[in-house]
């Protein structure tokens, strides 16, 4: 699929139906598009399987209850929402794009509790996150946004509000040419890329930070098991800036960006090494199960 996402043939899943994919509309006083009152999720879905489905599906849930709302539909009614929509596209091999938000009503302001919980599913055919770097390494710049305190945002929410500084980083490092930002935390200690996390291989250890300012992602938690399965040693722990330029490795996982080796941050250079490859080809043969 090529153009704009708005203008595309399809059918979306919307609040309990299938509708025109140009018709997936909402009202311009929506209350997310004034006051980002939206959580969502990015799936991948392989030979018609959604991987880990039902865990995005109950982070969706969580995601919502963080933000302050309730999402009317259970865990099996968003996974037959997510079923039909593949379906009704006729795709097998897909990203699928879970959200709800909260609509326009009776409240326009900050507060919204009067105001209905909408939720939508789209799928569509999408390559690799990064394009070629999933053999060469993408080349990553460094933000000069940070990740927020857990007591000024809730972290463990996959919420559109907290991606707003992701959107600026990202857009500054393409700019320079690369294809993603790594960021800090608040404290100032490593934390995830844009919209993934990250990780770094050093005297055959693996090193990753504690995700206590980020979204702790199911692929990061997949890919860590798969690590201990092997027998590798995962250090869960604070990075410290100055750290990076002594790792010989390092990868990013995401549900978009499955495993991808990265071969520069800011004037550091890491090589694609046997373990990126190796967990990168293990993924993509798990995720096909």
């Amino acid at each position: 699929m090529a153009g704009s996402y708005a203008d595309r043939d399809g059918k979306i899943w919307m609040d309990g139906k299938l509708v025109e994919w140009r018709d997936a509309n909402v009202h311009i006083l929506t209350h997310a598009m004034h006051y980002a009152s939206s959580v969502f999720e990015g799936e991948r879905c392989y030979s018609g399987k959604i991987f880990k489905s039902r865990e995005h599906s109950q982070r969706l849930i969580n995601s919502g209850k963080l933000i302050d709302f309730d999402i009317p539909y259970t865990v099996d009614e968003i996974e037959a929402a997510k079923t039909a929509a593949l379906e009704a596209n006729g795709l097998k091999d897909a990203y699928v794009r879970a959200v709800a938000w909260r609509g326009a009503g009776e409240d326009m302001g900050v507060a919204s509790a009067r105001n209905p919980v909408h939720m939508a599913v789209a799928v569509w055919e999408w390559g690799n996150y990064y394009g070629d770097a999933k053999m060469k390494g993408a080349k990553l710049d460094i933000a000069k946004w940070k990740r927020p305190s857990p007591e000024t945002a809730p972290s463990q929410a996959k919420a559109a509000g907290l991606y707003m500084i992701a959107t600026m980083s990202k857009h500054a490092a393409e700019a320079k040419g690369c294809s993603d930002a790594m960021m800090f935390d608040y404290r100032g200690y490593v934390a995830e890329a844009t919209g993934a996390n990250i990780f770094f291989v050093k005297d055959g250890e693996v090193h990753t930070p504690k995700p206590d300012a980020f979204l702790n992602g199911i692929t990061r938690q997949t890919v860590i098991g798969m690590l201990q399965e092997r027998g590798i040693t995962v250090n869960e722990r604070v990075i410290m800036p100055e750290e990076v330029e002594g790792f010989e490795q390092c990868w990013l996982t995401g549900t978009a960006a499955e495993v991808t080796p990265v071969g520069q941050i800011g004037d550091y250079n890491f090589e694609v090494g046997a373990l990126t490859r190796e967990i990168s080809e293990a993924y993509e043969k798990l995720v096909r199960v």
